[in-house]
């Protein structure tokens, strides 16, 4: 209880960021189909919030170290409020792509502070127990920010206010907060071509996992309106996917450091093919089994990422797990970034279905390259535990560094 209490002004700046920033996508995607911008117009605006990821992450480390953690923090929230508050004052596809950008940096730039004032402050006696809590933490509020459009009308001022006043109010915990602000973080090397010289197939893995949940929680709302799903619907579409993905990550974590994870990849490839099939088959069934499809679907393709990333760690010396960290994730926004335009421009050429045709056949691609890379070199016989790793910041490779070199009764 007291860990709960030392870091609750940071745990409730993420909820309330997650509140704010999380429901702009699903809101923005209903929006435009009431605007009639085009599916493909839509799916840029999921690309756009990538582009904004990828610079927050990059500016975050240097902006803090020239004006300080809160002040940062204020400047990346603010830009998120602005880019939610701008979207019914100016209503164009292309500008709201601008402000898409302005949400994503915000995402990644406060989660970036948000880590780096965690990563300060943890013991190697407390760090488990707080990452698990930060994991819970951030799930809750998303999942609630997929919830949120259930009662938030589309193409409308008030939800966009409500999202913004979300993201305004996270300025409050981290702007009051006694704690002392950390000494600054040492800035990871961004070297993307880390993550393949130390394995291939967990590089690939990591940007299989940005096209899957990508195209789902970008493009979803498109695949949920041609099939005939309400607002209320697609949020609990929606947020049934994330609850599915949070509930996968502990037995899935307990098979990946049982068995080869190679295997567990191609398992997970495999179990996405079959969850996309069933989403498609069961689409017109009614909403329970919509639903349902919806859960597995997340049950297989979140925890991917964590499993392509522990993998690519088993071949890493200790000195490069943080690089190793940014590399995986700056890989896993590109998939991220190419995917809503893809399976948007494919609903509108190739019917709701295609979306998830489109899914089957990159987790196919990654089935045939598992296959492949098991014939090429052995698994490694010494292997790092593995951690459920958030996609947040460049930073999260510090924090999980010393959970990984822990043996398994450390950390817990």
């Amino acid at each position: 209880m007291r860990l709960l209490l030392t870091f609750a002004a940071l745990f409730l700046s993420d909820v309330l960021l997650q509140l704010g920033t999380g429901g702009v996508a699903p809101l923005d995607a209903l929006s435009g189909l009431m605007m009639q911008f085009t599916n493909a117009q839509i799916g840029m605006l999921g690309s756009a919030h990538f582009v904004g990821f990828l610079l927050g992450c990059w500016w975050a480390p240097r902006l803090m170290g020239e004006v300080g953690h809160s002040r940062a923090f204020a400047a990346y929230a603010a830009a998120g409020v602005i880019g939610i508050l701008l979207h019914m004052m100016i209503v164009n596809p292309y500008a709201w792509m601008g402000m898409r950008m302005l949400s994503g940096l915000c995402v990644a730039g406060c989660y970036t502070i948000i880590e780096a004032w965690l990563n300060a402050r943890l013991t190697n006696a407390s760090r488990g127990r707080t990452m698990g809590i930060y994991r819970t933490v951030d799930a809750g509020g998303s999942f609630g920010a997929q919830l949120l459009i259930g009662v938030l009308p589309a193409s409308s001022f008030i939800s966009y206010n409500v999202l913004a006043i979300f993201c305004a109010a996270a300025l409050f915990p981290v702007a009051l907060t006694r704690m002392e602000q950390p000494p600054m973080p040492e800035t990871p090397r961004l070297r993307p071509k880390l993550a393949w010289d130390c394995s291939p197939l967990g590089a690939v893995g990591v940007v299989v996992a940005g096209v899957t949940g990508s195209a789902f929680r970008m493009v979803g709302p498109l695949y949920g309106a041609a099939v005939g799903l309400t607002a209320h619907q697609i949020a609990l579409f929606l947020a049934t996917y994330v609850a599915g993905g949070w509930v996968s990550q502990l037995p899935m974590g307990a098979i990946a450091d049982r068995y080869d994870r190679r295997w567990v990849i191609v398992g997970l490839a495999f179990g996405t093919i079959c969850a996309a099939g069933l989403t498609v088959v069961m689409a017109h069934l009614g909403t329970v089994p919509v639903m349902v499809t919806a859960a597995i679907y997340g049950f297989t393709t979140f925890p991917l990422y964590s499993v392509s990333s522990a993998h690519g760690h088993d071949f890493a010396e200790s000195h490069e797990r943080v690089e190793l960290s940014a590399a995986q994730m700056f890989l896993w926004a590109g998939g991220a970034m190419a995917s809503p335009i893809i399976a948007s421009s494919l609903i509108t050429f190739a019917g709701p279905r295609s979306m998830f045709a489109f899914v089957a056949l990159t987790n196919g691609l990654l089935i045939v390259y598992g296959l492949a890379r098991m014939k090429a070199r052995p698994s490694r016989g010494h292997r790092t535990r593995f951690v459920s790793e958030p996609r947040t910041s460049f930073l999260i490779g510090k924090l999980q560094q010393p959970l990984r070199d822990a043996p398994p009764e450390d950390g817990r």
